[in-house]
């Protein structure tokens, strides 16, 4: 897919590659004279291969918060080449922000390559934002839920609502952990444009470049506190699900305990032999029954006076 999202005098302002063909890469290249990066080249982490120049022309990358299954759930990468010109952005699948701005580059088409890139990046940077406030509500909700059933542990539905919790926070561990590594990835983009196109940017955009790098800021502290909030549900989840467990084993340990001297005394009195007095006692039956009852009932007592039941 290769639209050309804009339209000046000179050629297009914005040209946004959506998994390209290597037909329409090479078309591109041909076209605005610049060298394409290889999906492959974008996905490599040195700080290198992701943010490199080439006279006015820059080349910068960063992973997305999404996985791609077919590639080991590796982060799917995002392209931009800026120059004063043009902007070209390569990428491998939607991306929330860039129909907001293409909205907005149609009704505005004089909008210049920096302008464009400096709307990609607000509009990036206030998705990520909504993605931490609903992790942050759904971890709230995961918190509250948790620490009422930790009043009433027990049953079967309280270990089943922990486990569904237990999988919901290492869900919201694991998207905020990918939200911070595209976050530091625009931090890093922010920082290299800034010092790299300084000569050539508007006082307006640096402006809203310092912005978007303070917001990344705050957003990366918020983030923080939700891997720290995670970490701290998954502690807590976990240590109900121990509990949980450790009241089943007691249960049991309680039972066996309590059944043993019962069965000591029915195999006593099973073993029937000749000269066993109780075998003609009239009352030899009730007093076995009643001899087990009482062998129930003492340890039973004797766990409750103690708490340990």
């Amino acid at each position: 897919m290769m639209p050309a999202m804009a339209n000046t005098p000179a050629p297009s302002a914005w040209i946004d590659l959506l998994n390209p063909t290597a037909d329409e890469t090479a078309k591109v290249a041909a076209q605005c004279g610049i060298r394409i990066p290889s999906r492959e080249s974008l996905q490599e982490i040195e700080t290198s291969s992701r943010l490199r120049f080439e006279g006015r022309v820059l080349y910068v990358s960063m992973p997305l918060a999404l996985q791609d299954a077919a590639a080991g759930y590796a982060p799917l990468p995002l392209g931009f080449i800026l120059s004063p010109e043009v902007l070209i952005t390569l990428r491998y699948s939607d991306v929330h922000a860039f129909a907001a701005v293409l909205a907005r580059v149609t009704a505005e088409p004089r909008m210049s390559s920096a302008e464009v890139f400096v709307a990609l990046i607000e509009g990036m940077v206030d998705f990520y934002a909504d993605m931490l406030e609903t992790a942050g509500r759904k971890l709230a909700t995961i918190s509250a839920s948790a620490f009422s059933h930790a009043t009433s542990l027990g049953g079967k539905r309280v270990t089943h609502d922990l486990r569904e919790s237990l999988h919901v926070v290492g869900t919201s561990g694991d998207h905020v952990s990918r939200v911070r590594e595209s976050l530091l990835g625009l931090q890093r983009i922010i920082g290299f444009v800034s010092e790299m196109a300084a000569d050539w940017l508007s006082p307006d955009l640096r402006t809203r470049l310092k912005t978007a790098q303070q917001d990344i800021s705050s957003l990366a502290d918020f983030e923080s506190h939700l891997s720290n909030k995670t970490q701290f549900l998954l502690d807590a989840i976990l240590g109900f699900i121990n509990t949980e467990q450790n009241e089943i084993f007691k249960v049991l340990t309680i039972v066996s305990v309590v059944g043993i001297p019962p069965t000591l005394i029915a195999s006593m009195y099973g073993m029937n032999f000749h000269n066993m007095p109780e075998l003609g006692w009239r009352w030899g039956y009730p007093y076995g029954l009643t001899l087990i009852a009482f062998s129930i009932l003492l340890p039973i007592l004797w766990f409750k006076r103690r708490g340990w039941w």
